[in-house]
């Protein structure tokens, strides 16, 4: 069996690993183009690609298939089914009707729950218990293909977007080599349509979600702390710096006006919200590096009646 492998990050790169791992072939690997990556800027491959060259397979790295004469290249390969895993560029009609099985889509969501672009950090957000990987033959719209199989996640109540994300690509991995097996032993997808009135939305994380309001309730920052880790980072404002928390924790009570500190000891750094308060474990001043509350404090002493949340203006 001749399969095709199209994604770009590490989530992805765990499942070519495992299909590679499993001993099945892969002709043809789609990946975004290298861009410059990191504090230095330097043109570097993706895990993807990079796994790709490593092991020899045809890479093939277009900024777009919408034009016939971009797609030419890379649908000349011949193939049995195309494996899709957070690959990044829509695949046009002519790249779903490509393999001989079609393409199937690796989802970081148990569908039709969270279609779209950021399913982790929605599922977060949302204050959802569990997730999952879903496993989706791709037709025309946005992941609301028939689903092939189901495989629950539980969200742990500590769990970052980083951590979730590390144990659905590890679902992920094991349900797509499943889903190949069965294709390679001649067995048909026995695959469900999909309940559209059952849908939700995964939007892209927009730069304005990411900043943290001191009025909604601790619990609902928290989640919002978590999700945003590790990128892009939930981020305020401190005596007209930015600062970044990384890991916080929310407690009950009465602390005060939202964004007061309430407390600021080795413990963390409590501060009020519009309900409860959030203990500050971690945080990051703009252009430093992530610290504990403590060695935070250590450094950067706080006035009485300190506030996060005011503008630097």
């Amino acid at each position: 069996m001749r399969i095709g492998f199209a994604g770009t990050p590490e989530f992805a790169a765990t499942a070519l690993e495992a299909i590679l791992g499993a001993g099945m072939s892969v002709a043809a690997v789609l990946a975004q183009p290298d861009r410059p990556r990191g504090r230095g800027m330097k043109v570097e491959a993706g895990p993807v690609s990079a796994l790709a060259r490593a092991e020899r397979i045809e890479l093939f790295q277009p900024s777009s298939l919408k034009s016939p004469e971009a797609r030419a290249p890379v649908i000349a390969t011949a193939l049995d089914v195309l494996v899709v895993a957070a690959y990044g560029l829509i695949l046009p009609p002519a790249m779903l009707a490509w393999p001989k099985h079609g393409c199937i889509n690796i989802h970081a969501s148990l569908l039709p729950r969270w279609r779209g672009a950021a399913p982790v950090e929605r599922a977060i957000l949302a204050g959802d218990e569990e997730t999952g990987i879903s496993i989706m033959q791709m037709d025309a719209g946005l992941d609301t293909g028939p689903v092939i199989s189901r495989h629950p996640v539980p969200i742990a109540p500590r769990d970052t977007a980083g951590a979730l994300r590390n144990k659905l690509a590890r679902a992920g991995a094991n349900a797509i080599v499943e889903a190949l097996a069965k294709l390679e032993r001649g067995e048909r997808f026995d695959a469900t349509p999909q309940t559209d009135a059952d849908a939700t939305y995964a939007a892209k994380i927009d730069h304005s979600e990411t900043a943290i309001d001191w009025t909604s309730d601790a619990r609902g920052i928290e989640r919002t702390i978590r999700a945003f880790n590790p990128a892009p980072g939930a981020h305020t404002v401190l005596d007209g710096m930015l600062v970044k928390i990384w890991e916080a924790e929310a407690e009950t009570g009465r602390f005060g006006a939202p964004g007061t500190v309430a407390r600021a000891d080795a413990k963390g750094i409590a501060v009020a919200c519009g309900e409860g308060a959030l203990a500050v474990c971690e945080l990051q001043r703009a252009g430093g590096r992530r610290m504990s509350a403590a060695a935070f404090l250590a450094g950067h002493r706080l006035a009485a009646n300190a506030r996060f949340g005011q503008s630097a203006g």
